[in-house]
């Protein structure tokens, strides 16, 4: 099989479950040497108490075909972090990719609730994990990437920034933290576009992350048992289709077209060609605008 990203070496910042996951073993299944991080580990959950840990995803990176490392880490702390580079450097003496998806918010957010009936301890607490760990993050790890030219970071969002423009994203909390993360990859290209290197915002569409699929009281063997509940979950993806979308830009030597941009992980299927485990191409977010939200019947036909 071929491994484009062979010898390079990658920190997945929040790779627990879900698109994180999805990317981590994606990259490995590229070759690269992927480190990836988070707060849930067979020692000791998080405040999710949930039971994927960062050790098995290292192990499915590994048994895809790269290296995966797992390093407790929680990106709020700016020690830990530091750390964490610390060791990427006396280890690698590179970094290559860095993606930014750490989140954490699941259980802070409730929807359609103004921002003065929303309890504002958890609101707090969301914008700090989702936003201030990223700047974090990238604060330490960037120097490090930098140190060869053609790097790449990943800011992982929800929604596009031309969606998110013209959509309230679930309620305040939620919609200021996807948005400012969209304005992370912006920034982050003016400042790294110079330096030889590439940032963009990436979104999966709608994903059958382990918590979804447990939400809907399915598995991903029969997702779509949960059509009956919720139609137009037929678009959804699974965690993977994201992770190739980040392994078709960390190998395309031209991925400096995309910098600053905001992009999806049906939209890059579509430049790149690459495909879903199914063999299909979900376009999420063209099917929310023109189907979903404009209260169609849930029709997959031509969007996957």
């Amino acid at each position: 099989m071929p491994e484009p990203l062979k010898g390079k070496v990658a920190l997945v910042a929040g790779a627990t479950r879900g698109a994180g996951r999805g990317i981590a073993v994606e990259l490995g299944a590229a070759g690269a040497t992927v480190y990836v991080t988070g707060r849930s580990t067979r020692a000791r959950r998080s405040e999710y108490d949930r039971p994927e840990t960062i050790e098995d995803t290292a192990d499915l990176v590994t048994e895809a075909g790269g290296e995966g490392i797992a390093v407790p880490t929680d990106h709020l702390d700016p020690a830990q972090v530091r750390a964490l580079v610390d060791r990427i450097a006396d280890e690698q003496g590179r970094l290559d990719v860095l993606v930014n998806d750490i989140w954490g918010g699941e259980h802070l957010f409730a929807w359609e609730s103004p921002v003065w009936e929303h309890d504002l301890d958890k609101g707090l607490r969301l914008l700090r994990l989702a936003v201030e760990t990223h700047a974090i993050t990238s604060h330490h790890a960037l120097p490090l990437l930098l140190r060869r030219p053609g790097g790449l970071v990943v800011e992982v969002t929800d929604g596009t920034a031309d969606y998110n423009r013209d959509t309230y994203r679930v309620s305040f909390f939620y919609d200021l933290a996807k948005a400012s993360v969209l304005r992370m990859a912006f920034a982050l290209g003016h400042e790294l576009g110079p330096r030889g290197a590439t940032a963009v915002a990436l979104t999966p569409g709608w994903l059958r992350s382990e918590i979804m699929l447990e939400n809907f009281g399915v598995r991903e063997e029969n997702w779509r048992d949960a059509l009956e509940q919720v139609p137009h979950f037929a678009i959804s993806e699974t965690p993977r289709y994201v992770g190739r979308a980040v392994t078709a830009l960390a190998a395309d030597p031209g991925v400096a077209r995309w910098n600053g941009d905001s992009l999806s992980s049906g939209s890059l299927a579509r430049e790149y060609g690459f495909t879903d485990l199914d063999g299909s191409r979900p376009d999420a977010w063209r099917y929310l605008v023109e189907v979903q939200d404009a209260g169609k019947p849930a029709d997959v036909t031509g969007y996957r």
